[in-house]
């Protein structure tokens, strides 16, 4: 008697219980049984049997040779083909592609560099199963730059790709930009300019990102560090007319963004509609003496469209957020405060009798120093002398900009019948969506930076692989939002606004989450990346039977993994 696998098409293979007999001449096999739905061990211990192996009694014998972590392999990987993530890659080898998947879900799992992510990889010293599961075997560190590389030519095809996902006419498309910096000077791309990490000493590279209305993102663009925001709007321009070949799309982007220059020379040219909103001179413009924007009319709104000659053919919606107001005058007095302060000690050293500083000019540039540290110069009168400084707060300028406070005009070239004002504020909002994005490629999820290539395309290659990563962890969040403390019935929560002006609420659901810390199935809820850990310890393990038999074998899913895996519709499996 022997024990068969008998392949099954595409079916699980058929584990079958044979045995051998001679008819006359012939040797002829019959199946005793059909022992498919036998557990593995079970069916190892048979074929022991069978085989006269020595058996020992349980537990004696019994060795876990190797453990790999396997069930955030499982969760990622399973979302990956899920979504078809593979279908986003160009063509190539099979050895290429499964490396190219490999690099983007090991990004997710374990952000590192490539000598690390190699090591995870490699079959010998894996650090989790995803080598293993995609049967990578022997990973070196130059085949995972070539497939890097290899991507990075592809750029265009794969942003083409996820754009017929995504985009259609008449959407609304999401753009802003960040900054990361650089390690070494030798890129090419690194330039010294404004570093949103507050790393002023090292080269900076910005980084734009196109995203759809919800957030998924579709494009991702690498400029020299010293480019202004605004200035690299006409490649995503280029891309969305040109690429993807869009006729009529809403672009939504920030102020700092969308500039009056922009749109004269760049959007309305080719047709493009947009949302952004007025800088705050504009929106004193309007609230001058005489100007369109009469603060009396928000006493009892907070949202009413105005028109302004300087705008032609154009909507200015305006909103007044009470909350917003409250904030800015609470942040405007403590700058005010501490600013006061700082000058006080300043003006201490000029008129104390020991040592005391002299000097106007030595005591401008003590004065500038310090209004440049908050900002906040422009609400103060100084008088300075060689020997004295006089300081006084300008109560006229406050009071001006505070009557201000909690405005924000919008500005659209949409016309009423095709996006309403609330509609329009929740479209400029989105761009929150945005700012996640932005957090979860350069800080807790998958750390962009710093950045240690030398050339521009291997630095592209390395953004736009971090920007396929956070395409597949946007994927996982939406399907476990209700184990995480995200908030996962939005339309409650913004059933309870009257308005999309006001401070975003949360759900009864979400803030049950956040009171018990359980889930509404009683479990505990996580961050995404505790999740990802909690998966991990449901592990691959290979294990020996006396030192003669070896085996693969699963460990037993917990509740909370039982519940990840249903959510993301995974089946767990080695």
């Amino acid at each position: 008697m022997y024990v068969a696998v008998v392949p099954n098409r595409s079916s699980k293979p058929a584990i079958l219980l044979r045995e051998s007999y001679r008819d006359g001449d012939k040797v002829k096999n019959r199946t005793l049984k059909n022992l498919s739905d036998w557990p593995a061990e079970r069916v190892e211990l048979l074929r022991a049997v069978l085989r006269d192996d020595p058996l020992v009694p349980a537990g004696e014998g019994l060795e876990i040779q190797r453990a790999l972590p396997h069930g955030h392999v499982l969760a990622a990987l399973g979302t990956a083909r899920r979504i078809g993530m593979e279908r986003l890659l160009p063509r190539g080898t099979e050895r290429r592609r499964q490396l190219a998947l490999a690099l983007i879900v090991a990004r997710l799992l374990a952000p590192s560099a490539k000598l690390a992510t190699a090591r995870a990889l490699d079959e010998a010293t894996a650090g989790h199963s995803l080598g293993v599961t995609l049967g990578l075997g022997r990973v070196r560190v130059k085949e995972l730059y070539a497939t890097m590389d290899w991507l990075g030519k592809d750029q265009a095809g794969i942003e083409a790709r996820l754009a017929r996902r995504h985009l259609k006419e008449g959407t609304l498309v999401l753009y802003d930009v960040t900054s990361s910096y650089l390690e070494g000077r030798c890129c090419p791309l690194g330039q010294f300019g404004h570093s949103r990490d507050h790393r002023k000493d090292k080269l900076q590279i910005v980084i734009g990102l196109l995203c759809a209305a919800d957030g998924a993102p579709i494009a991702v663009e690498v400029f020299d560090g010293n480019v202004g925001d605004p200035s690299t709007l006409a490649k995503q321009i280029d891309k969305l007319k040109a690429r993807f070949g869009l006729r009529h799309v809403v672009l939504v982007g920030d102020r700092g963004l969308i500039t009056n220059a922009r749109i004269e020379d760049e959007l309305r040219p080719v047709g493009l509609d947009w949302i952004t909103a007025l800088r705050a001179p504009a929106i004193r413009k309007l609230a001058a003496e005489g100007g369109p924007l009469q603060l009396s009319l928000f006493d009892q709104r907070d949202l009413a469209e105005i028109e302004s000659p300087d705008y032609p053919g154009e909507r200015l919606i305006v909103c007044r957020n009470p909350a917003l107001a409250e904030e800015r005058q609470r942040k405007r007095a403590d700058l005010l405060e501490a600013t006061e302060q700082d000058l006080a000690h300043l003006q201490a050293r000029v008129r104390r009798e020991r040592k005391p500083l002299r000097g106007s000019a030595a005591i401008g540039k003590a004065v500038g120093a310090l209004l440049n540290r908050r900002k906040v110069g422009k609400h103060f009168k100084i008088t300075i002398s060689d020997d004295d400084l006089h300081v006084e707060r300008d109560q006229q300028a406050i009071a001006a900009e505070a009557a201000l406070d909690g405005f924000y005009v919008l500005r659209t070239s949409l016309p009423a019948k095709a996006m309403t004002a609330t509609d329009t504020v929740s479209a400029y909002k989105s761009l929150a969506r945005l700012e996640r994005a932005f957090r979860s490629l350069k800080t807790v999820d998958l750390e962009i930076r710093p950045v240690f290539h030398w050339t521009s395309p291997r630095v592209r290659a390395h953004v736009l692989l971090c920007m396929l990563a956070y395409y597949l962890e946007w994927h996982m969040r939406q399907a476990l939002a209700p184990m995480l403390f995200d908030d996962h019935d939005r339309p409650a929560a913004e059933a309870q606004r009257a308005s999309p002006v006001e401070k975003a609420k949360v759900s009864p659901a979400a803030r049950r989450k956040a009171q018990n810390k359980r889930t509404d199935e009683g479990l505990p809820v996580h961050s995404f990346r505790s999740l990802l850990a909690d998966l991990a310890t449901l592990t691959r393990n290979t294990v020996s039977f006396g030192g003669n038999t070896t085996m693969t074998i699963l460990a037993k899913p917990t509740r909370i993994q039982t519940q990840a895996f249903k959510l993301l519709d995974v089946k767990p499996a080695l």
